[in-house]
């Protein structure tokens, strides 16, 4: 990995002093680096329906928020300071998602994806916190970032974003074209455009204990094989008709008791969860698929790339690929393995001919996974 990612710092050193402890300010973190794509283009994918965006504009202390498709005429001309936001450029871009996986050293199942905002002189989304760790690093112009550790996180009411009522930097820094500033959850930020600016955003999910709760239990539901019936062969009469009597409480209990789960479980869950394709995410099969043979022969002569849509992570040598369980024999695992981490085969890779190449192809019918150069 190239130091100068991170400053010096060793992905070791910086997992130890500084994630989810410290900001770091990292200058030159990708010298000559100006941004993945120009203004117009940007602004295009903005207008995209399949793209998800935001629009953010102030007039005094007055805030409007704008959710995609955006409209071009609204993103000229205007008179008081805005950005725009778009979410998971990687998606789109190959330069982009190869941009996003120089942050692996951080686990994929943490990963979330890379947003791109421009903005005009004064641009900014306000004083704000986010509950997940976020690198942000700068492409084109200036932005000047305030940043503070404070406790005080009560928001502004009536707004459409959550902007904090009382903000107290700690630090004030102004970001140049590849310079970097990582922030732990809950630093209090605010980054204002010098002139025109673009600010790439690598963001990390960090769903809370709620939201885990209601997806592993809707997960739970699907597998659910509870027997017995409900029974009282000893009912007694009641004195009010009404009432839900003790021994159907009791009874009903003891039937939902049934109801349990281990750690298997909950790692077939996170499998399942961590890699199914977020809403707005669709694939492009190959609307002819070649054959089982030609796929066979264009990976060993020129290799294999997961889709940049695509997510493959694997735990207790079980592999997920976009919310499926793969059936991987162990003598694969490996290769399979391979795959998750660097999200490409090489063309030596031992794939045999059997099993293995089944899966691969199905996952190239589908759009997952293509050979790395497709003729």
């Amino acid at each position: 990995m190239d130091t100068n990612l991170l400053g010096g710092l060793s992905p070791r050193q910086f997992l130890n002093e500084y994630w989810q402890k410290k900001p770091l300010l990292v200058r030159q973190a990708m010298p000559g680096f100006s941004g993945l794509l120009d203004h117009a283009d940007l602004l295009a994918m903005a207008c995209d329906p399949d793209v998800e965006s935001r629009l953010v504009r102030r007039r005094g202390d007055e805030w409007e928020l704008q959710r995609g498709p955006q409209k071009p005429g609204k993103l000229r001309g205007a008179k008081h300071p805005w950005t725009v936001l778009v979410q998971g450029l990687n998606l789109w871009i190959p330069e982009a998602d190869t941009l996003l996986h120089r942050f692996d050293f951080i686990p994929q199942a943490r990963l979330d994806d890379l947003m791109v905002s421009y903005a005009v002189d004064g641009g900014g989304v306000g004083p704000h916190f986010d509950n997940y760790d976020v690198f942000l690093l700068q492409g084109a112009g200036k932005r000047r970032w305030r940043i503070g550790a404070q406790d005080d996180r009560r928001l502004l009411d009536d707004v459409p974003l959550k902007i904090l009522k009382h903000f107290t930097p700690e630090f004030d820094w102004v970001l140049e074209p590849g310079d970097m500033l990582y922030l732990p959850p809950h630093w209090a930020h605010d980054g204002v455009a010098i002139g025109e600016c673009t600010t790439y955003s690598i963001g990390f999910r960090s769903p809370d204990a709620q939201e885990l709760g209601v997806e592993f239990l809707g997960w739970m539901q699907d597998r659910l094989k509870l027997e017995g019936l409900y029974a009282d062969p000893d009912l007694e009469l009641q004195a009010n008709s009404a009432q839900i009597a003790p021994p159907m409480i009791d009874q009903v209990m003891t039937m939902l008791s049934a109801i349990r789960w281990d750690r298997a479980d909950v790692a077939a869950f996170l499998g399942h969860y961590l890699t199914e394709p977020k809403p707005q995410v669709y694939f492009e099969p190959p609307d002819e698929p070649r054959s089982r043979e030609w796929f066979l022969g264009a990976v060993r002569e020129q290799g294999l790339a997961l889709d940049a849509r695509s997510l493959l992570l694997f735990a207790d040598a079980r592999f997920y690929l976009n919310g499926e369980l793969l059936e991987i024999a162990p003598q694969h695992h490996a290769t399979m393995a391979t795959l998750a981490d660097k999200r490409r085969l090489p063309a030596a890779a031992e794939l045999g001919d059997g099993a293995l190449v089944d899966t691969l192809y199905e996952a190239y019918c589908d759009g997952f996974v293509h050979p790395v150069h497709t003729p």
